[in-house]
């Protein structure tokens, strides 16, 4: 991943919900109408490492919408990794709003981030998110197939459960074009956890699914020790690909892979 090419707008608007004010961040470029991209946050929320790779993919010719999923308890929350090392205490309150999400509160975010921002206009739309924020990839292109094409899913988290609406057990039939990109040597969610959803998918060419050896859970954020250069690179020349080609040509193709 390099510096973004083009010059950006660069935007934070404050959006009425049900359950009250929400930040959404917008990153695009200066010139053209581009195709837009819902990207959905991890567990640490909104931190220098969202806004770092917002930009670049904005940079890569998209416009990018992040809705701050944790606005229920306060504006913008982020965990830095510095942060949670001279405070062990934020570990526990960063798995305590982890544990306070909701995939219906989190499709309303959504559509109000998509109305705010004019995106719910569009032809088309792809989506990326990253840990639980994968999560939300599922949920959002499951609901709005129509809309969302492409997707992708970074070190996904939180795809197999003991709940009837796991996302495991409705994966066989997914629509839209997906990427997954899993870390071999994920400690936090091995392999093994993800492996219902897997098998699902196994049988759709139009979900391609990479694991990608020595790499952790969190391989893409830069200055984090879990960072590969490798796997985050492999990650995003997939992703670019796979929206290129579902949000810029005229004709929406299915693929059997980027």
């Amino acid at each position: 991943m390099n510096e973004p090419p083009l010059d950006l707008i660069e935007e934070i608007a404050d959006v009425e919900t049900v359950d009250g004010t929400m930040a959404v961040i917008r990153k695009r470029p200066k010139l053209g109408d581009c195709p837009g991209v819902v990207m959905f946050h991890d567990g640490p929320g909104i931190r220098n490492a969202t806004h770092v790779f917002a930009r670049e993919l904005a940079g890569a010719g998209f416009d990018v919408v992040v809705p701050d999923l944790y606005h229920r308890h306060g504006r913008m929350i982020g965990y830095e990794l510095h942060e949670r090392e001279a405070d062990p205490a934020l570990v526990d309150e960063l798995w305590s709003l982890l544990d306070s999400l909701d995939d219906g509160q989190t499709q309303d975010d959504l559509d109000a981030a998509l109305a705010a921002t004019g995106l719910n206009q569009r032809e088309r739309l792809g989506t990326i998110g990253f840990c639980v924020g994968a999560r939300a990839v599922y949920r959002t292109m499951m609901r709005l197939p129509g809309l969302f094409v492409a997707g992708a899913m970074w070190h996904p988290s939180f795809l197999c459960d003991s709940e009837p609406d796991s996302p495991h057990r409705s994966a066989a039939e997914f629509p839209g074009d997906l990427f997954i990109g899993i870390g071999a040597d994920d400690r936090q969610v091995p392999v093994a956890t993800q492996q219902p959803f897997l098998d699902a998918v196994a049988g759709l060419d139009h979900v391609d699914v990479q694991i990608y050896g020595g790499a952790d859970h969190g391989y893409t954020w830069r200055g984090w020790p879990n960072y590969s250069q490798s796997a985050a690179s492999k990650s995003f020349d997939v992703t670019v690909t796979l929206l290129e080609r579902h949000l810029r040509e005229p004709t929406v193709r299915r693929s059997t892979g980027p």
